[in-house]
């Protein structure tokens, strides 16, 4: 991955338009009630989890870093994605969580296989973590912490997720309630001959 704002804006823009519009219509209030909890996490001191274990959420925000990293400016981890990934496998995506706790465990076993001494994601360096990841980028488990990365990510901050609306400065999205006209070609030329 380049380090650019750039390619960074490129990537996440494309990443999202993979999502399916027909999911995200079905799921979408479970999803703003996922980003509300993970708000709410997000404040709180000692963060809880309700479906990972600490190692397990470790893990994912190490792994969420990567996918998202934090090259000069905010990533995924500066966003709080784990917790919007947390709350949304026990509400909207309660039928993903065999996925991560089968791929979180098998993320750890790729670990110990790939760089002996180690047991743990967490304690790779970023090279390793990148290594160990390009050998797993086509299973279901990297397919879904992707996509909830980027949904935590690019979540509206009000309700969890995007902490200090770093996703949107990173896809260069001004939250404004109104827009003075005009939008376009069309607003100017609708103008034209007004006294």
């Amino acid at each position: 991955m380049d380090d650019g704002t750039s390619s960074r804006r490129q990537f996440v823009i494309g990443s999202a338009t993979g999502l399916s519009a027909v999911w995200l219509q079905l799921h979408w209030p479970a999803i703003l009630a996922a980003e509300a909890h993970a708000e709410q996490a997000a404040k709180l001191e000692q963060a809880t989890f309700g479906f990972f274990t600490k190692e397990q959420a470790l893990a994912v925000e190490a792994v969420a870093a990567q996918i998202i990293p934090s090259n000069g400016s905010p990533g995924a981890s500066e966003a709080q994605v784990v917790h919007f990934i947390d709350r949304a496998l026990i509400s909207f995506d309660r039928d993903k969580q065999k996925t991560y706790t089968q791929g979180l465990a098998a993320l750890q076993n790729k670990v110990s296989e790939l760089f002996a001494g180690f047991s743990r994601f967490v304690d790779l360096n970023s090279q390793q973590q990148i290594h160990l990841l390009a050998t797993i980028e086509s299973t279901e488990f990297f397919e879904w912490i992707r996509v909830h990365t980027i949904m935590g990510f690019l979540a509206k901050p009000s309700y969890g997720g995007n902490q200090n609306q770093v996703g949107w400065e990173a896809i260069g999205f001004e939250d404004r309630m109104t827009y003075a006209p005009p939008f376009g070609y069309y607003d100017g030329e609708s103008r034209k001959g007004q006294p």
